[in-house]
């Protein structure tokens, strides 16, 4: 019954050039404010949790907005398990992410570098520069993404003590949610959060491309 509410498309040469064309307006979503929600009643004794996922598209997470909505052209999530869908999630979420960084970086290190007064130029060359005149910061990089990348998988990934569990999401984990919020900026709202995922799944996109 769930595949049957998720889109299920097969790109054609027609429908290829429309998605093309979807693609080129994606970015203009992330300035888009979300649609309001489709639910006009809820339970008053129990505020609804984010980690109730739901049996519609992409699990009825956050993230859709017009004038794309439910945007599946390719049809990745027609035959996806929920546990896939999450993990489809949690990569889109995480590489906006970096890719978010990445933006600012470009934008900020060619007029000033924070860290490296001698790395200038054209953005592109400094991670060349900075392999050439320090090689220990690559080590010390990749020592500090290899801890994250543990404690995402320790928090999120079920224990693969067994075959059927490897690459299965812990059933208490939000996609993307690590805990990581030293600001103390995630509502604790289900609406305000949800609107605070797309804005950010949004903009990551935006940056993806």
């Amino acid at each position: 019954r769930r595949r049957s509410q998720l889109l299920a498309v097969h790109p054609t040469p027609t429908k290829m050039s429309k998605l093309l064309l979807a693609l080129a307006l994606t970015p203009a979503a992330a300035f888009v404010g979300p649609a309001a929600a489709s639910k006009a009643t809820s339970l008053a004794s129990e505020p609804e949790s984010r980690y109730d996922f739901k049996e519609g598209f992409c699990l009825d997470l956050p993230g859709a907005l017009e004038p794309m909505g439910q945007w599946d052209p390719a049809g990745f999530t027609a035959d996806a398990s929920p546990n896939d869908i999450r993990r489809f999630r949690e990569a889109e979420t995480q590489h906006g992410r970096v890719a978010m960084l990445a933006v600012l970086g470009f934008l900020v290190a060619e007029s000033y570098h924070p860290l490296f007064e001698d790395v200038t130029g054209p953005a592109i060359d400094h991670l060349t520069q900075v392999r050439k005149e320090y090689p220990a910061f690559f080590e010390i990089g990749a020592l500090a993404i290899g801890g994250l990348e543990v404690n995402r998988a320790l928090v999120g990934w079920a224990f693969p003590d067994t075959r059927e569990k490897a690459g299965v999401l812990n059933e208490d984990y939000y996609p993307g949610d690590v805990g990581f919020d030293p600001l103390g900026l995630k509502p604790t709202d289900k609406a305000e959060f949800d609107e605070m995922a797309t804005k950010e799944l949004q903009n990551g996109r935006l940056a993806m491309l």
